[in-house]
């Protein structure tokens, strides 16, 4: 347990932990929508906001919180109403982001070392002021997805269903772009932008191979997240390991375990099913009476 020792680790724990509960809490909506790269884009656009802050000597993570909750608002408005060009419009809000925040990085006396550190997370540079504001932002995160996973789940799954009940649907789905917005925000110390994406939506994958209902899959993800993240940062902390590609190879590690379990539980399923299918068959017909007696050549 001497990974517990240092400050910077016991930092990155909480940081990690943090990360684990958000990140399949808001994936499991994205996922539900079929914009499962949505995090990819908005870690683009939270580029720019790194990058302000440096140039302005401000806490990177709320001015990355701010770049990408409006480039997520933006997301969200040019889906809602973008027609033939909304495709082209996201590419240049996406590659803009990205370009602009590392040109600001440089300009503002940036290094490449702090570049990296933001694109694929680092342990050694999450601060108490970083943990602070990963903390307040979670706390917002898990408010969201949990307090409203009715509604979140009901525009998610059928807009037309949810704005016939009454559900204001513009807002909850704009709701959802800022939530994911300030999840990359906070997981982008410990995972990195460029691979956040992928803890939003693996660990969503993984629980869907086992599970049936939304709540069993929303909890069994967040555990999965959980456990990815602990165990990425610990081995990053023995085997000096880049911590988000440690994570993210862990989760698709879950994510190939849970489906080779899934298989023989399916099948196993299937045939159970099957066999109640006769069975219910049988003893409709009546006595003295087999399914192959009703079957004509």
């Amino acid at each position: 347990m001497d990974f517990l020792e240092p400050a910077f680790m016991q930092r990155a724990l909480l940081a990690a932990v943090l990360v684990g509960i958000t990140a399949p809490a808001v994936g499991i909506y994205l996922v539900q929508r079929r914009q499962a790269l949505m995090g990819d884009g908005i870690g683009h656009v939270a580029m720019t906001g790194v990058g302000l802050g440096f140039l302005m000597s401000a806490n990177p993570v709320w001015m990355a919180t701010l770049v990408a909750v409006a480039g997520a608002v933006v997301m969200e408005l040019i889906r809602a109403y973008g027609k033939t060009r909304g495709d082209l419009a996201l590419a240049l809000l996406f590659y803009g982001g990205m370009a602009g925040g590392v040109m600001l990085i440089q300009v503002g006396g940036g290094s490449n070392a702090n570049l990296l550190s933001y694109l694929f997370g680092s342990l050694s540079t999450v601060s108490t002021e970083d943990v602070t504001a990963i903390s307040v932002l979670a706390a917002f995160v898990v408010l969201v997805t949990v307090g409203l996973r009715k509604q979140l789940f009901a525009v998610s799954q059928d807009e037309e269903f949810a704005r016939v009940t009454g559900l204001p649907v513009r807002l909850l789905n704009l709701l959802i772009a800022v939530t994911a917005a300030v999840t990359v925000t906070v997981a982008m110390r410990v995972v990195g932008l460029l691979l956040v994406s992928a803890l939003m939506v693996v660990p969503v994958a993984a629980a869907q191979q086992l599970t049936k209902s939304f709540r069993a899959t929303f909890v069994l993800s967040v555990v999965t997240g959980i456990t990815v993240t602990l165990a990425g940062t610990i081995t990053t902390y023995y085997a000096d390991a880049p911590p988000g590609a440690t994570i993210v190879l862990y989760a698709i590690g879950v994510f190939v375990l849970l489906t080779l379990l899934a298989t023989p539980l399916a099948k196993r399923r299937a045939r159970a099913a099957a066999a109640a299918a006769v069975e219910g068959c049988d003893t409709a017909l009546p006595a003295g009476r087999k399914p192959a007696d009703d079957v004509k050549v």
